[in-house]
């Protein structure tokens, strides 16, 4: 998988970012597009995972004013794609990124629906908070990361 960062909020180059998200989010797990396209896209960081240029994965990531906590949000993988340790690729590449090009941050952080925690687990992630809730509907945990 090749990956592309979009750091300058630019929308045409996001559009692969917002295909895969309605894909995932809007029509396969009936998310409100209002709470899934929430107008913050273009102050955040972007990751677009391609294979044979055709886009697959996608996250996001939101910086902390203080920039020593990465928040990684809307971690999506194309359906007819899972199974193929792609998620794992990406959120690699995330790691990668945050240690090689900002070594200010210290923890990565993220909000995982239920369903996907073991995976997260797998990559060193732990819950932060007991007691879940609801986000769009679907059950979520927060989960952490230290990188130092």
């Amino acid at each position: 998988m090749k990956f592309t960062w979009v750091l300058d909020g630019d929308t045409s180059k996001l559009k692969d970012a917002f295909d895969i998200r309605k894909k995932v989010f809007i029509y396969e797990q009936n998310v409100d597009p209002g709470l899934e396209l929430d107008g913050l896209d273009q102050q955040l960081i972007h990751l677009i995972g391609y294979i044979d240029n055709r886009p697959v994965a996608t996250a996001r990531i939101n910086l902390n004013d203080a920039k020593t906590k990465a928040k990684i949000q809307r971690v999506a993988v194309l359906k007819e794609q899972r199974g193929q340790r792609l998620g794992f690729k990406l959120m690699e590449e995330i790691e990668r990124w945050a240690r090689e090009t900002n070594p200010s941050i210290e923890v990565l952080s993220l909000s995982a629906q239920d369903p996907a925690i073991p995976f997260y687990e797998k990559l060193n992630y732990a819950i932060t908070n007991e007691e879940g809730y609801l986000d769009a509907n679907i059950p979520h945990h927060d989960m952490e990361k230290q990188l130092n």
